[in-house]
Formats: C-alpha cells, sequence, structure tokens
C-alpha cells in the first residue's frame, strides 16, 4: 500500500483543495479522503461513500507524475499520518 497527500491549487468552490489516498500496488485506490476549502469533506471506499467522494475508477499515477502539474502538490505520508486523518473524518 502506498498513501499520499495531495494538494490542488485552484479557486473552484466545488472541488476539493486537498486529497488523501490509499493505493494498492496494482495503483487502485482502496480509500480516498477529500477536504474542501469552506471545511465541508468526504471520504469513500469500494463499499461507501460520504459527501459525494467516489474512489476513481483510473489507476493512480505516482507523486512525481502527479507533481508534473503545477495545480498539484503530491507527497508520499505515512501510513499512520494517513490511518490519523481517516478516523477523525469518520468520526466526525
Amino acid at each position: 500500500m502506498q498513501y499520499m497527500e495531495v494538494y490542488w491549487k485552484h479557486k473552484f468552490v466545488d472541488e476539493p483543495s486537498q486529497i488523501y489516498c490509499e493505493v494498492d500496488e496494482d495503483r487502485n485506490e482502496i480509500r480516498k479522503i477529500e477536504i474542501y476549502n469552506n471545511g465541508d469533506f468526504g471520504y469513500a471506499t469500494k463499499n461507501l461513500s460520504c459527501n459525494g467522494t467516489l474512489l476513481s475508477k483510473s489507476e493512480i499515477p505516482d507523486v512525481g507524475v502527479i507533481n508534473e502539474d503545477k495545480q498539484f502538490v503530491a507527497k508520499i505520508i505515512s501510513k499512520i499520518t494517513f490511518e490519523k486523518m481517516w478516523n477523525y473524518v469518520i468520526n466526525k
């Protein structure tokens, strides 16, 4: 598994500004968290969707590929960091 945090620099009110995801060895999303500039959030798993967040049907690119687009800043995070964020949003 790999865990990523992605900042998306934009001015769209209906799009997330932060995305956290858990990706398997085939680059498929397992879990995802989306956070919006106004503090709203959503999350998803294969069998669960909250506030409109859905898992991607496409393979998730490596952070290097994501960072080639200047509107994104992506980095690898630890499983512990992801789990803390996951537990925060699902218990809110």
